[in-house]
């Protein structure tokens, strides 16, 4: 999975052929460099060393680590070379199996720029973190940007998305039928992975590691529950068996994306789906707190 820039690139590669490539660099040009044996002038590559890595932490060369190689690489775009070309070629020359994948990702800028330390425009995620939780950045990070491309970050998108997606729209939703399932004394029998048209919509996205199409297909999905209650209006209703045939397929609807949110937000899809696998589902805490 190559960002659409670097695909004239691998072409490149495979039109010129592979050739031998140095495993060391000289001594003065690179002095911190691991030592090459019986040679004080020159050091290793730094690449030949790191990648090796990939299979020298799960065992390699003990027979330990076929259990877990062949695997797949996961790279930015500026490692194509090194990942794609260099590090096959020494797996194939030490007689091992080649990686199954390698995705190969943009950057992320911020405001249009690329982030440095000079500009100062480097952005904290201990400190994102912390204001805004990991799951809501972790929401942002996957569901903004297509992984093979460079994706821009500003405070201004972020807090908007975070208002719009998570808290008046997953958030919301969750407390408002929460809220009229415990007022109302209905109570469900739920359990998750009901829906197998969407359970295939977004494994086939994320498959093809379009996570960013897997979170708007659910997130279409919390639309359209949004639109059902707003017509329904179940707080309206004053028969208990009209407010539950509203409200549990909407709570039905709401544990299937949860369960499915896992891999995104693995904090918030835990709380969702131990609320909505309770007999009587009460209103929580909010999951994602508006912005003042």
């Amino acid at each position: 999975m190559l960002p659409s820039e670097k695909l004239n690139e691998i072409r490149s590669f495979v039109e010129r052929g592979l050739e031998d490539f140095s495993v060391s660099r000289l001594k003065s040009k690179m002095p911190w460099g691991v030592a090459v044996p019986d040679d004080d002038e020159q050091v290793m590559y730094v690449w030949f060393d790191a990648l090796t890595n990939y299979i020298s932490t799960i065992g390699w060369p003990d027979a330990e680590y076929a259990e877990w190689w062949p695997g797949m690489q996961v790279a930015g775009k500026d490692n194509l070379r090194q990942q794609s070309a260099m590090w096959q070629s020494m797996l194939l020359s030490a007689g091992l199996p080649t990686s199954t994948q390698i995705m190969i990702h943009g950057f992320i800028t911020a405001n249009g720029q690329k982030m440095s330390k000079s500009l100062g425009n480097v952005i904290d995620p201990f400190e994102l973190v912390e204001k805004y939780g990991t799951d809501a950045v972790r929401y942002y990070l996957l569901a903004e940007f297509n992984p093979f491309d460079d994706g821009d970050f500003s405070f201004e998108k972020f807090e908007k998305r975070y208002q719009a997606d998570l808290a008046n729209g997953l958030g919301n939703l969750v407390a408002r039928v929460s809220n009229l399932l415990e007022k109302n004394g209905i109570t469900t029998a739920l359990v998750s992975g009901t829906d197998a048209g969407l359970n295939a919509e977004v494994t086939d996205k994320m498959a093809n590691f379009r996570f960013d199409e897997a979170l708007k297909t659910l997130w279409a999905k919390i639309a359209s529950l949004d639109e059902y209650l707003s017509d329904k209006k179940p707080w309206k209703m004053e028969e208990k068996n009209e407010i539950a045939a509203v409200l549990i397929p909407t709570a039905q609807n709401i544990l299937n994306i949860a369960a499915l949110l896992e891999p995104f937000m693995p904090a918030t899809s835990e709380k969702i789906v131990a609320q909505f696998t309770q007999a009587q589902i009460c209103k929580g805490e909010s999951l994602f707190p508006r912005l003042s």
